[in-house]
Formats: C-alpha cells, structure tokens, sequence
C-alpha cells in the first residue's frame, strides 16, 4: 500500500519546518561544536564577532547545501528504501522546486559569507561547494 503524500504548506512556519526536516537542521547543530573549534584553532583564539558569524553562516548555509542538494538527488533512492521513504521529497510533502530553490539560495548565501571572510574563501568558495555537492554522488560508486 503507497503512502498518501501530506498537504503541501505553502507559507510561514510549516515551510520552514519542512525546510529544516530537509536538511535535518538538528544534525547541523550538533556539527556546529566541531566547526567552531576548527574556528578557534584556526584563529588561534577567538576571532573578532563579524567574523565569527560568517564563518558560523557559511558552515549553516554550506550544510544546508549540502543537504538539500543530496535530499533532491536521491529522491528515487529515498522513495524505495523503507529507511528513507519518509523524507521530505521522497513522501510528497515538499516539491522539488522548493529543495532546489532552497539548495541554491543556500549555495548563494554560502559564496556570499565567503566573500565577507576574506578573497581567498571567496575564491576557493566553488571549490568547496564542488566537493559537497560531488560527494553525493560518491555513494553511487564507492563505499568511501
């Protein structure tokens, strides 16, 4: 028997829920700790607060990419694996467009704090958006 899909909120707070059930926003906080003592190791302390949050906005915006890029992906994948049937996409609760739109906003607001950081993350910034989003399709080849 197929699940019938929920309804599709098209505004306000059950949009962002689904947005942060896309991208399991709780695993990005638990990430957080392990990204800001990089943060502190790399600056050798505590950088200045403006810095701080853009590098705390990237590290959001960069898993929030990530995520919303391997969510759309995989959507077939998900669909057909009981362990993953529920998602988002995979049950029809969100539309694709919406998990695009979201990933590329998400990639925008990446590049954009990596401009802020300084030029050397601005340039490297594609860089790292390449390696997040070509290791979702790593799985499709390798056990790594």
């Amino acid at each position: 028997m197929e699940k019938t899909a929920e309804p599709l909120p098209t505004r306000g707070l059950g949009k962002l829920l689904q947005l942060f059930e896309l991208v399991k926003f709780q695993h990005t906080l638990f990430a957080l700790p392990f990204a800001l003592v990089a943060m502190l190791l790399a600056a050798g302390g505590l950088p200045p607060a403006e810095t701080f949050a853009w590098i705390l906005m990237s590290m959001v915006a960069a898993r929030s990419t990530a995520m919303g890029f391997n969510r759309f992906i995989d959507v077939d994948y998900d669909r057909n694996n009981p362990r993953t049937a529920d998602r988002t996409l995979a049950r029809g609760a969100m539309r694709p467009r919406t998990a695009v739109g979201f990933t590329g906003a998400s990639a925008v607001v990446f590049v954009f704090a990596a401009y802020q950081l300084n030029l050397l993350c601005f340039y490297l910034s594609p860089v790292a958006l390449g390696v997040i989003l070509g290791y979702s399709y790593t799985k499709r080849f390798t056990t790594l």
